[in-house]
Order: structure tokens, then C-alpha cells, then sequence
């Protein structure tokens, strides 16, 4: 299969429309038509369903769209890392959730940077589940993940640290007090709903809870009386004086781990790697 194909292929897929898909690609529909069929023949198989009221993938549409994707990512990835291989001044891209692991990135930036070797480590805060994608079509050359909130599948990974949750509530508030809450006492707290985390394709689940993309939206509803957050403990550090953290025995554990592409041969990321597992 050629990349293009499978450009036009993924389109079609996510759009569910040729119009769309043409429109988005900068191209006539015909000729993207002709091209989805020409793949079709070529894997023996159909992978859309064609009729009047719409299209709609086929089973084995439904797989080529996931390997698609991957294929695709893993292209965008190798062009990435080898344009950045190539620069004057070599150096590493990680990439973090904004507003996590703030004290364990520190302790593993100046960890690194002690190392024989160490080069430059540009790093970029993200949103929520971004991430993950970000490492996986080469933006990012490592990245610190979250279980069991963030896919580590296709990975390498060390776990670096494993803590509990707890339940930001303005400070104001009567349970702001307690030693300890359950789930279901968070279940239950009146007018503060738990916010709406973007899925992986961007959409937000249904339910009461505002949607929110960074933490710093996220604590000022919270400052406000308008939503609470079950977050890992280190949320503590960036806390104002009008938030309070009540520890979630039930909740589960949070797990940092550090990622990278198994086929990696960086030096530069070996070294940051061996830092990592130290601390």
C-alpha cells in the first residue's frame, strides 16, 4: 500500500462522507473514489459500505483504519526524528501532562543534566491525553505517562512512581476538613460535579461536570464552587490557599511512568532513561 492511499483512506473513514474527505484533502472526489476503490481490489476486500444513506466502514475497514492510523503515525514519526537528528544541535523533545509530576520532572531534569553527554531537553506541556499521541507520531522523543489513565501500548516503559489520589474541593467547603473521603462520598457531593475529560478523538463524555482541557481551568471552577477533582496527590504542589485536598482511600493508585518508542537508538535518550530509573 502506498502512504497516499492510506491518506485518503483514513479521511474517508473519519469523515464517513467523500465530500468531506475530498474537501479536507484538497482533492476532486472522483479521483479519491477511484483510489479507495483501487485499494479495495488490491486487499481483495471491501472496506466501506456504499449505499443511500450514508457510508459505514466494514469490519475490515474498521481494522485498516486502526493500522492506518499507526502506519501513518509511525511515517510523520521517522521524518520527525530524523530531521531532528540531523539538526546542528542535537537534543531531546519530552513531552508532559501540564500541571503533573512537577516535582519528579524537575528532580529528573537536573538528574539528567549532571549526566556525561547530557544535550538539551526541550519540554513541552501538554493537555489531557495529548500526550501519548504526540510521542507516538514523532513530536516527542519521550514522554511521562499516567496509569491507568494513558496507553503505554507499543511502548517502552519504567515505572517511576506510584501514588494516591485526593479530592480538590474549595476550601470553604464542610468536607474540606476531613482527614479522609471515599468514592462515594465524592459521588455524592452536591453542586460540585467531577469535570468532563476529553476522550482520545477530542469528543467529552456525556454528564453534568463542566468540560475541561488544562488544570489551571480546572482549579479556578473548583476555586469558584463549580466542580471537584479526584487528582494524584503531587497536585498538592500547585495548589492556592483556596483549595483544599482531602485524601480518596479508594481511589486507585496513579502510576508515573517515563515512554519511549522501543526501536529508539539515542544515545541522548539512554542517558535520560538511566536517570529516570536512579531516581
Amino acid at each position: 500500500m502506498e502512504t497516499r492511499e492510506l491518506r485518503y483512506f483514513v479521511a474517508v473513514a473519519e469523515e464517513l462522507h467523500f465530500g468531506r474527505a475530498a474537501q479536507r484533502l484538497g482533492i476532486a472526489q472522483p479521483p479519491l473514489s477511484r483510489a479507495i476503490q483501487q485499494l479495495e481490489r488490491r486487499l481483495g476486500t471491501a472496506l466501506l459500505d456504499r449505499t443511500s444513506r450514508g457510508v459505514t466502514l466494514t469490519e475490515a475497514g474498521k481494522v485498516l483504519l486502526v493500522e492506518g492510523r499507526a502506519a501513518l503515525d509511525a511515517v510523520e514519526a521517522a521524518e520527525r526524528r530524523t530531521r531532528r537528528a540531523a539538526a546542528d544541535r542535537p537534543g531531546l523533545v519530552l513531552v508532559t501532562k501540564a500541571g503533573a509530576s512537577g516535582e519528579l520532572l524537575a528532580k529528573l531534569l537536573d538528574a539528567y543534566a549532571a549526566e556525561p553527554g547530557a544535550v538539551a531537553v526541550d519540554v513541552q506541556l501538554c493537555g489531557i491525553a495529548e500526550q501519548e499521541r504526540l510521542l507516538r507520531d514523532g513530536r516527542a522523543d519521550v514522554a511521562l505517562l499516567h496509569l491507568p489513565f494513558d496507553s503505554t501500548t507499543g511502548f517502552d516503559t519504567e515505572e517511576l512512581s506510584t501514588e494516591g489520589q485526593v479530592v480538590v474541593l474549595p476550601r470553604w467547603h464542610p468536607l474540606a476538613g476531613r482527614s479522609h473521603l471515599r468514592m462515594a462520598d465524592v459521588a455524592e457531593l452536591p453542586g460540585l460535579p467531577l469535570p468532563r475529560w476529553p476522550c482520545r478523538d477530542g469528543t467529552y463524555p456525556d454528564g453534568p461536570g463542566p468540560e475541561v482541557r488544562e488544570h489551571v481551568q480546572l482549579l479556578q471552577l473548583i476555586a469558584l464552587g463549580r466542580a471537584s477533582a479526584i487528582l494524584p496527590e503531587s497536585c498538592r504542589t500547585m495548589l492556592s490557599p483556596d483549595l483544599a485536598a482531602v485524601p480518596v482511600l479508594d481511589a486507585p493508585k496513579v502510576t508515573t511512568v517515563i515512554a519511549w518508542p522501543p526501536h529508539s537508538r539515542s544515545l541522548a535518550l539512554a542517558g535520560l532513561i538511566r536517570a529516570a530509573t536512579r531516581l
